[in-house]
């Protein structure tokens, strides 16, 4: 198959390039630099240069495509506090896809998330399917989860669609994210912390192993399906603050809920969420089974812990 995909040199992206291409997949990989370009040039891909703000772009690569992957999305601004403005931007791009392959049978698979989908207890896929459960105009998580559910809105107009739930943490070695800010944190702060006793949970996926399942995705995923790149299903947030802690050479404390904001910074809103997820239906629909280590293995690797 040729397949479109946005984000193609972001963090999950680098790793979809290459699994697709070994899978004997032509890849054509949006970039909006020079670096990203000479990325995907390097890894085997061909570039199509532009941004998510680029409908026309969208529209033309799409169409000469017979699949497309959209990992992309405005981390920059959703930051920085426009998190509205990312995920219209998002929006815009499902859109743009959807007009380009109604009817045609082929795949669209989006990148969406699980943390705050069903919060205290394990999510499954079949969480978070009706109307009711998201919003346009909400904040955070809830935005993203509208535009998932018009995602799979898709499949009734002739769209292979398929939306893939990533947990928050993507980990693995050159990581950039919530567990590399939680080491760098811990490293300014001098202390490794958790909100309250810890026990809160997060689930987890390697890249690699999120990967291998955009793949199966993109290639045999029914129309409609929501799937859960889940490997961990729930990692207490004390067992990752003991790791961090344990390699730093620092105290494991507890930070007051009502301080987590001032402590964590920007992970403070998230770092106290109970958000455990499964992906047994994942699983059992196609046939996707982790092989890379689960979180806890991969902290202890060191990796996250050399000299930065």
């Amino acid at each position: 198959m040729r397949v479109f995909v946005t984000g193609a040199s972001g963090w999950i992206g680098s790793a979809v390039v290459p699994e697709l291409i070994g899978a004997g997949h032509e890849v054509v990989g949006l970039a909006r630099s020079d670096a990203s370009a000479a990325a995907l040039t390097r890894a085997g891909a061909q570039v199509r240069r532009g941004t998510i703000d680029d409908l026309d772009t969208l529209r033309s690569a799409a169409a000469e495509s017979d699949g497309v992957i959209h990992l992309a999305f405005k981390h920059d601004i959703a930051f920085t506090g426009d998190f509205q403005g990312a995920a219209a931007a998002d929006r815009r791009a499902v859109e743009t896809f959807g007009e380009v392959l109604a009817g045609s049978d082929r795949p669209l698979v989006l990148a969406s998330g699980i943390l705050g989908l069903a919060p205290g207890r394990v999510a499954t896929e079949r969480d978070g399917r009706d109307s009711g459960s998201a919003g346009a105009h909400d904040d955070g998580p809830r935005v993203r989860q509208a535009t998932a559910l018009r995602t799979l809105d898709l499949a009734s107009d002739g769209v292979r669609s398929s939306v893939l739930r990533l947990p928050p943490t993507v980990y693995g070695e050159g990581d950039h994210g919530f567990m590399a800010a939680l080491v760098g944190i811990a490293r300014d702060r001098g202390v490794s912390g958790h909100v309250g006793d810890g026990s809160n949970r997060w689930p987890g996926v390697h890249r690699l192993d999120a990967a291998h399942l955009f793949r199966l995705a993109l290639e045999k995923a029914p129309a409609g399906s929501v799937l859960h790149a889940v490997t961990d299903e729930g990692v207490p947030i004390r067992a990752v603050a003991e790791v961090i802690g344990r390699h730093l050479g620092l105290p494991v404390v507890s930070i007051p809920s009502e301080e987590a904001g001032e402590h964590f910074s920007w992970l403070g809103a998230m770092i106290g969420a109970d958000a455990p997820a499964s992906s047994a239906l994942t699983r059992e629909l196609l046939g996707w089974q982790p092989v890379q280590p689960g979180l806890i293995d991969d902290l202890d690797k060191g990796h996250y812990f050399r000299a930065g």
